[in-house]
């Protein structure tokens, strides 16, 4: 090969080079059913990024909601390694999706991701591997956080973090109506024990109290700009025993004595978050909290037991939108402790994000308390229809493109955006 044969080898090869970098500028993680493998990871993938101090934009609307990476081998790397689909594209293609998204005619919107929120998990020590599905998926996208529980809470603990997840419990004090079916369970017992110990290490009399005084953190914690995402029993417990904190509603074998006389009557609901007008249920050997939870009521085969996810404007309502992306609007059901939300006993202030139509039911809710947002998600793991104590946990591995924890994981991420002012 002649010098100059040499010389325009070089030069082409050099060129290409300029030219591969130039259409590797971005990673877009597209989160459609058909591009995905690995929904759950993909969050995972996203929060790591964040945690590299990079911005990344959220594309809602925009095949499942995608997100846009900046381009690195070790990113890519990470993608590999968690058996997430990607796609690298060029600084034009990313200009050319940015501009479709942003198109007035396009329900779409792009939101900037800034930092990776300070994850805190409001749980006991003793926890079970069935008792909480935030656990399970948090840990299965790689995504950190900190356990936390109530003597954390009462010490300010919270302080630190920017999103709280609450694990399936009890703040009234009731044990968790497990009375009739488990009192006589050494786990119940055993749990009973603990729960009056670390009443009385704290300095309050009742578990009842205790919780109450840690509810009342948790509330404070919102209204100074925290973000609080709970499911099962700790959504209609949490707001229940902020309506009866001058009231004793626990019966005797939770707590040694009597209730206020005509306790229903004194229920105060401009306490709570998200209900209203609640009949709560006296009965100890029932196993629910009031009439907030349609779970008794539902006559659903699990084969047609789905709920429909919201359908809001991502350009003029970007958080509920934010908090919906998901490859289906269809969304199977599961059941809790509490399961589904009456409407009726739902504060007009609060957005339905998720419902049962045939049903009549709310399963997935959001609304705003102070400088702070809570979301409450009906039922105790997505991919465990019935879930009964006892049961093994979750593989999830056997569920890596599961709707109804990409749920949780929207969640999760929310906090990560950059703020803008509502609309609607």
């Amino acid at each position: 090969m002649s010098i100059k044969m040499r010389h325009k080898f070089f030069f082409i090869i050099f060129l290409l080079s300029i030219s591969l970098k130039g259409f590797a500028s971005y990673i877009l993680i597209p989160m459609d059913a058909e591009s995905q493998d690995n929904h759950l990871k993909s969050y995972g993938i996203a929060y790591w990024v964040l945690s590299q101090n990079q911005n990344i934009k959220w594309l809602l609307n925009y095949r499942g909601g995608a997100f846009l990476l900046p381009n690195s081998e070790n990113t890519t790397k990470e993608c590999h390694i968690r058996g997430v689909s990607y796609e690298l594209i060029s600084d034009a293609k990313a200009t050319e999706i940015l501009q479709e998204i942003s198109s007035p005619s396009q329900n779409m919107e792009a939101v900037v991701l800034e930092k990776a929120p300070r994850i805190a998990v409001y749980s006991p020590s003793g926890k079970q591997p069935w008792d909480d599905a935030v656990t399970l998926v948090l840990t299965y996208a790689e995504i950190p956080f900190d356990i936390i529980y109530d003597t954390e809470v009462l010490n300010d603990a919270l302080l630190v973090y920017d999103w709280l997840h609450l694990h399936h419990e009890d703040f009234t004090g009731q044990y968790g109506k497990f009375y009739r079916a488990y009192r006589n369970a050494a786990w119940y017992i055993e749990q009973q024990k603990e729960a009056e110990a670390l009443a009385q290490q704290l300095g309050y009399d009742k578990v009842s109290q205790e919780k109450l005084a840690v509810a009342q953190k948790i509330k404070d914690y919102v209204l100074g700009g925290g973000f609080m995402f709970a499911m099962c029993s700790a959504t209609d417990s949490f707001d229940i025993a902020l309506s009866a904190q001058a009231l004793d509603i626990c019966e005797p074998m939770f707590d040694s004595d009597g209730t206020s006389p005509n306790y229903q009557a004194q229920l105060d609901f401009s306490k709570t978050f998200a209900f209203k007008e609640f009949i709560l249920e006296r009965d100890p050997n029932i196993y629910e909290f009031s009439s907030i939870d349609l779970t008794s009521t539902r006559r659903i085969p699990k084969e047609s037991d789905y709920f429909t996810l919201m359908d809001y404007s991502a350009k003029w309502d970007p958080i509920p939108t934010m908090l919906n992306q998901n490859h289906t609007a269809l969304v199977k059901g599961f059941m809790g402790q509490t399961t589904a939300y009456n409407p009726t006993q739902i504060k007009s202030n609060v957005m339905v994000l998720g419902e049962n139509k045939i049903n009549g039911e709310a399963r997935y809710i959001h609304g705003v308390k102070g400088k702070g947002f809570f979301t409450f998600y009906g039922g105790h793991d997505p991919e465990d229809y019935t879930h009964r104590v006892g049961d093994p946990k979750t593989e999830l591995e056997l569920h890596p493109t599961s709707p109804g924890y990409r749920l949780i994981l929207n969640n999760v991420l929310f906090p990560a955006a950059k703020k803008k002012k509502q609309k609607t």
